[in-house]
């Protein structure tokens, strides 16, 4: 499945109403990380951009980027944080990698960090790896990109209690960090766009 289908595929999942498109210079990822990233990545941060899914899923920036919802270093300081874990606890893994083909694209609020193995020419034939905080197993390769991961870590029971050491919401919801700094702004809970009870 192509990047357009695959983002396509999360819509009845993630409703794409406070998506923000990020307008990214692809041409300046690829200088930074030294390789072209994902279809199914350049689609979603057209679609959506990076943001907050379902109160408990971050989206990270391909790039740095001043003034975002975090400390606007892109996908950086999450890499560095997945290689280093996979340095130290790499003994519990039942593969090997290279940590410096870790490249993070998403963290959870239970310090779960989502990462494609870059070890192939084909960008979009990336798997994702979990550096799973209170997973099982801990680090967990899947052999399908990004969309694809977050269609079934949204829709499947079974999938989301393996690859996430928190509990999803029931009402899915994604808010871009524009959305979210609106929101706040406004005086309403930035996850949901409600006022504060």
């Amino acid at each position: 499945m192509g990047g357009d289908e695959s983002v396509a595929a999360l819509a009845p999942l993630i409703p794409v109403a406070d998506g923000v498109d990020e307008r990214i210079d692809w041409s300046e990822v690829e200088g930074i990380w030294g390789r072209r990233f994902p279809s199914d990545c350049v689609r979603f941060m057209e679609v959506y951009g990076a943001g907050l899914v379902s109160e408990e899923i971050v989206i990270l920036l391909p790039v740095p980027r001043a003034g975002t919802y975090t400390d606007a270093s892109g996908l950086g300081d999450e890499t560095e944080n997945a290689r280093l874990t996979w340095e130290m606890c790499a003994d519990e893994a039942d593969f090997d990698v290279d940590p410096e083909s870790i490249v993070a694209w998403g963290v959870t609020t239970g310090a779960d960090i989502y990462c494609w193995l870059t070890t192939d020419e084909d960008p979009d034939r990336w798997p994702v790896l979990v550096c799973g905080r209170h997973t099982s197993p801990s680090f967990q390769v899947h052999p399908f990109g990004m969309a694809e991961f977050l269609r079934r870590l949204l829709g499947d029971a079974e999938f989301q209690e393996e690859t996430i050491s928190v509990t999803l919401p029931e009402e899915r919801a994604f808010a871009n960090w524009r959305e979210r700094e609106r929101r706040h702004e406004a005086g309403l809970n930035p996850a949901t766009g409600r006022p504060w009870n």
